[in-house]
């Protein structure tokens, strides 16, 4: 059966009815450009139609669409990019599932009661009340983390049993806060695709080829190269369907039956949205180029009621790939190295750099009023060729990468003296985006002494200034060292007293951001007054997360992505089919 969409008959028979009703060329492109919400002309054909429409291919838009089809809905994938996975594919893909069937099956009890206090406890800090009904949260924000206890394993369960997405258990992989006394499953809530490699970096590539398989055997369409511009409604305020826009500038236009599916990711390239809602200054991420906000604006248009704007799934990112938008750039999962240290423009370490990445990344922004700058916004990894011999890798978007791999990020120097210098000439090429941030005057002192003090801690084991590498997060993000014998602390070792050396400029970046339309727990999309917007679904990071400012654990994005599809579908499902 052909398709519809690639089809063309559709296509040609709606424009030669659009040359008969008088409507010009000028106005049809006119109204083909932009990101609107428009009612549907009922005049008008579709050339496709399915009960489900999904925008976006990566995680939330495959379990979409699957979890749909199982239900015997028609489904289609529409993905803006040329290739399909969004920021999926570039993920190492650990999902954070709470209370699972491995966790059941090895005897780990994660009760809910303790889980949502946990939560709590880090998306409102300032509001968290153990004696509370609610710990604090918000009606919504305590349904919405409910709603991740209550699906996330029969979602992830599901996949497994359908061959979509088999998984593996890792139970030794730690929440981030897994110290609190609030996380009384501190382990064991991790789940990767199964046949991701040891190291567990490939596993998005893993998922992505997976559930597209699954999709495809399933009947699901997936359409590359189309790009979302309108959403339609009919005259009762339902959205019955899209236009989308391929690469060469054809509008086609899908009816939805039951529901539209967004889960096109946040708005980390579109860097009007970033400066605008951000909370401190950002020079990009790792999300796939294409996630630029544009559910933020479609969704809008329909009075969708934003949430969470000012959040972000943050990571620390080089300022090279950062500033020339490298697509194939990944956030600092890892720093790794244990005789590397960070100083600022003043050569002083001012943060623990083990740190886990959203946790480390936010200690950029820290504002100096009396200097009216920020003094850590560009900070400078410093390693030697100790660690350059034995923590290099390709993997986690670590800095200290092997010979033969992309390192237009690394500065090097024979000597500290001569790093300095180099590091000056690199910091002088960027000025134009750091506000014409170059090293002190007196650095190269500043950074001896800051080594001298590091290599003191590093001989005993105690970091007394940040405390590097107490936590067990800290451990799991290290990445590989040089076995030493005796060592208490595995994340630091004494910087060598020759070179060479090598430095690397880091800035803070997003993994994606995690604020757009408000949802309810079923996927839906709210208006001001809270009121569903019919046959409005959203998942993932296009949609506001009530994680707040909280990166709980590796996978917390995922992990309620698949649980949010889950109850999505359910939602969509259930709704009666619309007319156009």
């Amino acid at each position: 059966m052909a398709d519809p969409i690639r089809s063309g008959a559709g296509a040609a028979s709606r424009r030669r009815f659009m040359q008969q009703a008088g409507v010009g060329s000028a106005a049809v492109a006119a109204a083909s450009l932009g990101l609107s919400a428009t009612p549907a002309d009922a005049a008008q054909a579709f050339d496709a139609t399915y009960d489900m429409v999904v925008c976006g291919s990566g995680c939330g838009g495959l379990a979409s669409a699957l979890f749909s089809r199982w239900q015997g809905n028609t489904a289609v994938i529409l993905e803006k990019a040329g290739s399909i996975g969004g920021t999926t594919a570039k993920a190492a893909f650990w999902y954070w599932v709470p209370n699972n069937e491995a966790m059941k099956k090895a005897g780990i009890a994660d009760p809910k009661p303790d889980f949502l206090k946990y939560v709590a406890r880090l998306s409102n800090p300032q509001g968290f009340d153990p004696a509370h009904p609610r710990f604090g949260l918000t009606q919504w924000e305590y349904d919405m983390c409910s709603a991740i206890y209550d699906s996330a394993s029969p979602a992830a369960e599901l996949l497994a049993a359908k061959g979509a997405l088999p998984y593996r258990h890792v139970p030794d992989v730690p929440d981030y806060f897994a110290e609190l006394p609030e996380d009384k499953a501190p382990k064991g809530r991790v789940l990767v695709p199964a046949e991701a490699i040891p190291s567990m970096s490939d596993g998005g590539l893993v998922a992505v080829r997976t559930m597209s398989t699954k999709a495809r055997q399933e009947g699901i369409p997936i359409r590359t190269g189309m790009r979302v511009k309108k959403i339609l409604q009919n005259p009762a305020g339902r959205v019955i369907g899209l236009e989308a826009e391929d690469e060469l500038g054809a509008v086609t236009r899908i009816r939805a039956r039951k529901a539209v599916i967004f889960a096109t990711g946040g708005f980390t390239h579109n860097v009007e949205l970033r400066k605008n809602f951000l909370n401190g200054p950002i020079y990009g991420g790792c999300a796939a180029p294409s996630n630029e906000g544009d559910f933020v604006q479609m969704a809008g248009a329909l009075g969708a009621q934003l949430r969470n704007m000012n959040y972000a799934w943050s990571c620390p990112v080089p300022l090279e790939k950062a500033v020339a938008r490298d697509g194939s750039m990944s956030g600092m999962f890892s720093v790794a190295g244990d005789s590397m240290i960070f100083v600022n423009k003043y050569g002083r370490r001012t943060v623990n750099e083990k740190l886990q990445y959203n946790e480390l990344a936010q200690t950029f922004f820290e504002w100096d009023g009396a200097r009216a700058e920020y003094p850590n916004l560009v900070r400078i990894a410093v390693w030697d060729q100790r660690s350059q011999d034995h923590s290099a890798s390709a993997e986690y978007g670590r800095l200290i990468v092997p010979p033969g791999t992309d390192d237009r990020h690394v500065i090097k120097g024979a000597t500290l003296a001569e790093l300095a210098r180099a590091i000056d000439e690199r910091m002088a090429k960027y000025a134009g985006v750091t506000g014409g941030a170059k090293l002190s005057a007196d650095f190269l002192p500043n950074l001896q002494d800051a080594i001298t003090r590091f290599n003191g801690f590093a001989k005993t084991g105690k970091d007394l200034d940040f405390k590097r590498g107490d936590r067990v997060v800290e451990l799991l993000f290290n990445g590989d060292v040089k076995e030493e014998p005796g060592r208490s602390n595995p994340t630091m070792w004494p910087i060598s007293d020759a070179g060479p050396y090598y430095a690397a400029l880091v800035v803070p970046g997003t993994l994606d951001t995690k604020g757009g339309p408000k949802t309810d727990t079923h996927g839906r999309v709210l208006d001001a007054r809270d009121r569903p917007i019919p046959g409005l679904y959203g998942v993932g990071n296009c949609v506001a997360s009530a994680s707040g400012r909280a990166y709980w654990a590796g996978g917390a994005t995922l992990g309620p992505i698949i649980a949010f599809s889950y109850r999505a579908a359910n939602a969509a499902h259930a709704e009666t089919a619309s007319a156009a």
